[in-house]
């Protein structure tokens, strides 16, 4: 959905300046306030088998009602933890709430990652349908909630170069 990702998450970043807030000086655009989700795969092929909760106790017992029907299929794992390098950060700098899966890496960081050999011939047909079935959902339910989720404490301003992401 973003250029530049690989560079900096600039095209992430980019969009979340001009829609949402600008983590320089924190003064929200009023789609912050209509904004709920944003959920994030980067990692191609490999099953999802959770969530990053980004800090963000609250998603806690959400995502755990929201990944029981996959548990069967290896999705049960949360972690406060935070992952970084993906665009779900450019959301996450700004008070939205942005999450990352956990993925199985597969060839992640084999020779042929980002690289002239990083081919269709490579993606996992059955780990594709569990991840696209599983943030299908995931964006369903965050469609179909009658708040909007949990959302951290509005983070302070950060000048550039301090942004920490």
């Amino acid at each position: 959905m973003w250029s530049g990702e690989e560079q900096g998450i600039f095209g992430s970043r980019g969009y979340v300046k001009k829609t949402f807030a600008d983590p320089a000086d924190m003064k929200l655009l009023p789609a912050h306030e209509k904004f709920s989700a944003y959920f994030n795969v980067d990692n191609g092929s490999g099953k999802i088998r959770g969530v990053y909760l980004q800090g963000n106790e609250a998603m806690r017992n959400i995502f755990m009602q929201w990944l029981a029907p996959f548990n069967d299929l290896g999705a049960k794992t949360l972690t406060i933890d935070n992952t970084g390098g993906t665009d779900h950060l450019s959301f996450d700098a700004v008070g939205l709430p942005g999450f990352q899966f956990i993925q199985d890496p597969l060839e992640y960081d084999a020779r042929n990652h980002h690289s002239n050999m990083d081919v269709y011939d490579h993606l996992q047909e059955e780990d594709l349908k569990q991840a696209a079935t599983i943030v299908a959902a995931f964006v369903y339910d965050a469609a179909m909630r009658d708040q909007k989720l949990p959302r951290k404490e509005l983070p302070q301003p950060r000048p550039a170069g301090q942004r920490g992401f």
